[in-house]
């Protein structure tokens, strides 16, 4: 038989209890009261065992309370952070079930919460947030459930404020262009097609259009120095080619290469 030899407040809602055969374990108040441990208390191996198990289990469990403390966690995070910390699957998983009980672990609220808080602050289309939740291991309906709360107008609105952001990035480009690259960043994003063109819809390209002039200009007089090692007719071609794909217009490209080639005489 073994014998309890000492009980002290230990940090927090645990105690540390010795025992006669040397071992010291973090023990939490329910199982000091479950077992009745008390000093001078005699207990067999058996129940020692029992005690061991317990305390990693309680260990495990102060560790997920301590990580759900600074912000809301999906039970696969939850799992995760306890693998991590060596805590034994089968007590992940009381200490998932015990979480679930308390409502301290639920997969469709964090989905919810993190749908909203997306709408919000981000910058994120459904697509991308249905792979991120993915990623954190909600379930397909959960997910779906989740994403409802992302109505059109919302995600017009994020997608708006999204591409009015990114306008101001674009420089001496064409319109066109720049129609190009917002449309591909908001799919990037993970924003639909027609949320795209409604967008587009919306947005003043006036200032864009009033440089694009300039903006044909310095990408042209690049493009003429780049190509002069060729001969006059391909080096034309060349640069031709290269402004049509930045979305500039063939007459305003006709008239500016013919404004190079008459500064060339």
């Amino acid at each position: 038989m073994l014998t309890v030899v000492k009980i002290s407040q230990g940090r927090g809602p645990y105690y540390q209890v010795e025992f006669s055969n040397g071992d010291k374990l973090r023990l939490s108040e329910d199982t000091v009261v479950r077992h009745r441990l008390l000093k001078g208390q005699e207990l067999d191996e058996k129940t020692l065992d029992e005690i061991k198990q317990e305390s990693k289990e309680d260990l495990g469990f102060q560790l997920a309370l301590n990580y759900l403390s600074y912000q809301l966690r999906t039970e696969k995070e939850i799992r995760t952070y306890l693998k991590d910390k060596e805590i034994e699957g089968s007590d992940r998983q009381k200490i998932v079930a015990r979480l679930k009980e308390m409502n301290l672990v639920n997969d469709l609220v964090y989905g919810e919460s993190y749908v909203r808080t997306q709408m919000r602050l981000g910058d994120k289309g459904p697509r991308v947030l249905q792979q991120k939740l993915k990623q954190k291991g909600l379930r397909d309906e959960d997910i779906q459930q989740a994403l409802y709360l992302y109505e059109a107008e919302e995600q017009f609105q994020v997608a708006l404020h999204t591409a009015q952001k990114a306008l101001r990035k674009f420089h001496h480009s064409s319109q066109r262009e720049v129609q190009q690259k917002i449309q591909q960043l908001l799919m990037t994003k993970g924003f639909n097609s027609d949320t795209s063109k409604n967008v587009l819809a919306e947005i003043d390209f006036s200032d864009i259009q009033e440089q694009e002039s300039d903006a044909l200009t310095l990408q042209g007089d690049k493009l003429w120095r780049k190509n002069q090692r060729f001969e006059p007719a391909k080096r034309k071609q060349k640069v031709k080619q290269s402004l049509y794909q930045k979305g500039f217009q063939f007459d305003q490209i006709d008239a500016f290469i013919r404004g190079k080639e008459a500064e060339d005489e």
